[in-house]
């Protein structure tokens, strides 16, 4: 029979990614279709010659490069293994049995499982009609039992965003003893001048904190790290809480590189988002519903359709992330990624008649 797990783990839905055929379009994961920078590369070769040696346990120099770049202190930053390792440890670092955490649905699908991971329980507030965070209704939601509330902006999987007043009344309806965490992976890719930088708020409150990553505008997806940004005393529970040497040698150079180059990363991530409005385009005009998005992906709220047509694009070689019978989310890749993708939109909407 084997030794029995929590009764509860039952509960938890797997992590399944479908596998990548080769010659994939892959536009499911949010990754970056474009390699490191040649910079980056060359450091994590010399990083790895110290493969045999353990990493800074708390990415020390890190933390150094990045406290200069985001102009606070160093003990306002924490290092972690990609923004969703920081996701988890605020939820260990802030929350006992009994507590809850509280974020919209639908959003990052993580957060939910983190929390039932941590044995404590998950309450969700629906998105509001545009596809947005009704940050009111999740305001009117916290209970005395809430301790840690998600505010993933853009979010993900739609790539909306609220703006400044929004998320500046929000917070400050929040009681003072309820962890706010704003999750900002997207953060480099956003054009709209009213959506607010979330370490303006975490200056100001000692219950914000504010999550990014590598992973997405630098390219850096498989290397595995991002990093919290809050005061000493939520960046000191994070460590407190944190797996040794997680962040490897090899994360830590590769990080310490890009933030020399990040001239040549914005104009990777304006170009992304030139072409995330050309692909919006092309998509409406296939008659499609598209949100307006932030983020580097578009969101296709298809209902009932969203495991039909993200099958369809796989035959076409095209792989899009399907969430349940809500949508289907698909990462901007470079022009001729979208063109293959576009062209398996126009031929299901044709196909039997199926149309949008």
């Amino acid at each position: 029979m084997g030794v029995p797990t929590r009764a509860d783990l039952a509960g938890i839905p797997d992590y399944i990614i479908p596998g990548r055929p080769p010659g994939a379009v892959l536009l499911n994961s949010n990754e970056s279709s474009l390699p490191p920078l040649p910079a980056v590369v060359e450091a994590v070769a010399r990083a790895a010659a110290q493969g045999h040696r353990y990493p800074q346990w708390f990415s020390e120099d890190l933390v150094a490069r990045l406290t200069a770049e985001l102009e606070v202190p160093e003990s306002w930053v924490a290092i972690g293994c990609g923004s969703v390792s920081l996701c988890q440890q605020l939820i260990q670092a802030y929350c006992a049995l009994g507590d809850e955490v509280l974020c919209a649905w639908r959003s990052f699908e993580a957060y939910p499982v983190f929390a039932r991971v941590a044995g404590v329980h998950a309450r969700t507030v629906a998105l509001d009609s545009g596809h947005r965070h009704d940050l009111a209704a999740m305001a009117d939601a916290v209970s005395p039992a809430t301790r840690v509330v998600f505010v993933c902006n853009p979010n993900n999987p739609t790539g909306t965003a609220v703006d400044a007043r929004e998320l500046r009344d929000f917070v400050e309806r929040i009681p003072d003893d309820v962890l706010v965490v704003l999750d900002e992976a997207y953060r480099e890719f956003v054009t709209d001048p009213d959506v607010p930088d979330g370490l303006l708020l975490a200056r100001e409150r000692g219950n914000v904190a504010v999550l990014r990553t590598f992973s997405k505008a630098y390219g850096l997806a498989g290397i595995r790290v991002g990093y919290c940004v809050g005061s000493p005393a939520v960046v000191s529970a994070v460590n407190k809480v944190a797996v040794p040497f997680a962040v490897s040698r090899l994360a830590q150079a590769a990080a310490a590189a890009a933030l020399a180059h990040t001239a040549e990363v914005s104009e990777r991530c304006r170009a992304v988002a030139a072409e995330r409005e050309h692909l919006r385009d092309r998509l409406l005009a296939a008659g499609l519903s598209v949100p307006a998005s932030q983020a580097n992906f578009l969101w296709l709220p298809l209902g009932d359709r969203s495991a039909d047509f993200a099958g369809f694009c796989a035959d076409r070689g095209v792989l899009v992330r399907c969430f349940g019978n809500e949508g289907v989310r698909v990462t901007v890749g470079v022009r001729e990624e979208n063109d293959v993708f576009v062209r398996a939109v126009q031929d299901y909407a044709s196909d039997a008649g199926a149309g949008f």
